[in-house]
């Protein structure tokens, strides 16, 4: 391959960054119109807000169990199909005469969204060109960092503007344009070979799989438990700086974008462990100064600004090294099942992170919110595994290896 064909991305990367904005800002977006909705369905706004508690919940439950049942599928098929019915879901939420149906569109939708999410990470890091998976991966992981600093916002103006049920139909029309880009454009990534369930369930009996999804797990609770309470932290720090919040998320924003960026070729350039202990270790620095901060009385917007920039660098560059690690941990014939568990651990921490961090404020105060998430990521770092000698060429060895075993032949056909 050429340099300059190096350095180009494929339309279908692209179309995968699109895919994932759509899945995750379906989560998010709804938290801008929690209010409207409420009024209109004439229930109360905690009720509706169980509409973004349950799309999480049954992500992170549907993801793996749904994994299994279409790891045998073609990865462009699954993720093209998935949209369709994740469009429908949408599509029934906006004309959704009350808000039972509601909840079952958004149930929908999360199923498909995790099906999808599954088969586009695995589409990546199996599609991409030898030495590039952590850069393909970081610009797929970039589509759902956007959707954290997009979806609320997005939701707030266009309920606003036209109703709460705009929303629905926004994030089903990007998904019909995302769905015809992968039609179009998406590589042909085949299926695992037919087994038996016992075996492709072999990712929960992988003790390296479990470890890694281990790892995401803490580092999810230890890190989102911070975002969560963002605003509350943001307060507290920099005292007497009314409307700093909106600012400070576009610095989360624009900053985390360039993390996952920049830990995808990490990964490429350092092996994927390695690549994950650097932003393990990078997260727990930056939750440790962000405590320090608080304690120490500076309320200066400026150093509370670069303390945040620096902590969500490493926040949004998790996924591509640690996929990257279970990739090659797991293999081929499971790598689809494996990165849903993965999926599952993410979700499963963001749900513990809001309600540890509740915790610790109701007891201790918001002060202590970023020392219990340094605890947590620390307990990640610990866990992360270290690479073996010679790191940076085991792991590419690993990497090389998940590729050169074809589950499908002719799966890395383009189409």
């Amino acid at each position: 391959m050429t340099t300059a064909g190096r350095r180009s991305l494929p339309s279908w990367l692209l179309v995968l960054f699109l895919t994932l904005l759509a899945t995750a800002t379906d989560e998010f977006i709804i938290a801008g119109v929690l209010r409207t909705i409420a009024a209109d369905l004439d229930v109360s706004v905690p009720a509706a807000g169980q509409l973004v508690t349950v799309f999480a919940v049954v992500y992170a439950l549907g993801a793996p169990t749904l994994a299994v049942v279409f790891e045998r599928f073609p990865k462009r098929t699954v993720m093209v199909l998935g949209l369709l019915v994740f469009v429908l879901a949408n599509a029934a939420a906006a004309i959704a005469p009350g808000y039972w149906w509601l909840m079952a569109a958004r149930v929908l939708a999360a199923l498909s969204a995790a099906v999808v999410t599954a088969a586009a990470f695995t589409t990546t890091a199996m599609g991409a060109p030898e030495g590039m998976r952590g850069r393909y991966l970081g610009v797929v992981t970039a589509g759902m960092t956007a959707a954290l600093f997009t979806g609320v916002p997005l939701g707030s103006w266009l309920g606003g503007a036209f109703g709460w049920r705009a929303t629905f139909w926004l994030i089903a029309g990007v998904g019909v344009v995302a769905a015809l880009g992968l039609l179009a454009t998406a590589p042909r990534i085949g299926g695992s070979e037919p087994a038996p369930l016992r075996e492709r369930l072999s990712p929960l009996r992988n003790a390296a799989v479990m470890r890694l999804v281990t790892v995401t797990f803490l580092a999810a609770s230890g890190g989102l438990m911070f975002y969560t309470y963002l605003g509350v932290y943001t307060a507290e720090v920099a005292v007497g700086s009314p409307g700093l919040l909106p600012l400070m998320l576009l610095v989360v924003g624009v900053a985390g974008l360039f993390g996952a960026m920049a830990a995808g070729r990490a990964a490429d350039a350092l092996g994927p462990r390695r690549g994950l202990r650097l932003v393990i270790g990078g997260h727990a620095v930056a939750l440790a100064l962000a405590a320090v901060l608080v304690f120490s009385g500076v309320g200066n917007p400026v150093v509370l600004g670069a303390v945040i920039a620096f902590w969500a660098v490493f926040a949004w560059g998790l996924n591509p090294p640690v996929q990257g690690s279970i990739m090659g941990a797991a293999g081929p014939r499971a790598a689809m099942t494996a990165l849903a568990l993965n999926i599952c651990g993410l979700y499963l921490g963001t749900g513990v992170a809001g309600a540890l961090g509740g915790a610790v404020i109701g007891i201790a105060g918001i002060g202590w919110v970023p020392v219990a998430a340094t605890v947590l990521m620390t307990l990640s770092f610990l866990l992360t595994p270290r690479a073996v000698p010679g790191a940076q060429a085991g792991d590419r060895s690993e990497t090389q290896s998940v590729r050169a075993r074809p589950a499908v032949p002719g799966s890395r056909t383009s189409g």
